[in-house]
């Protein structure tokens, strides 16, 4: 499945309602850092049926961004039953993304 661009229409329905856990990618297209996330993002949505993967864009949803106090992109959160399990900032490789779910 790929990943899920999530905007404040549909957050509540597919990250606070969501059955599985979710992994937030908030990024920008101008971001260097961001941009090298990307592929492994969509390879983790493709490969893990068992967790959603969405993306969030901090300068179409600005909104979200300070919900989640996202000072530095990209910035990458996990949640579960409506609630942040974990957060880390900067670029990761894959194990690292991995370790967090």
């Amino acid at each position: 499945m790929p990943a899920i661009h999530i905007s404040k229409e549909n957050f509540q329905q597919e990250v606070v309602n969501s059955d599985k856990p979710v992994l937030l990618d908030f990024w920008a297209p101008w971001c260097g850092p961001c941009r090298m996330v990307v592929p492994i993002m969509e390879e983790i949505a493709r490969e893990r049926s068992d967790i959603k993967v969405g993306k969030i864009n901090v300068d179409e949803q600005p909104e979200l961004a300070r919900q989640f106090r996202v000072m530095n992109i990209p910035t990458l959160v996990v949640m579960k039953d409506g609630r942040i399990t974990g957060q880390a900032m900067g670029a990761r490789p894959k194990s690292q993304i991995l370790a967090m779910l």
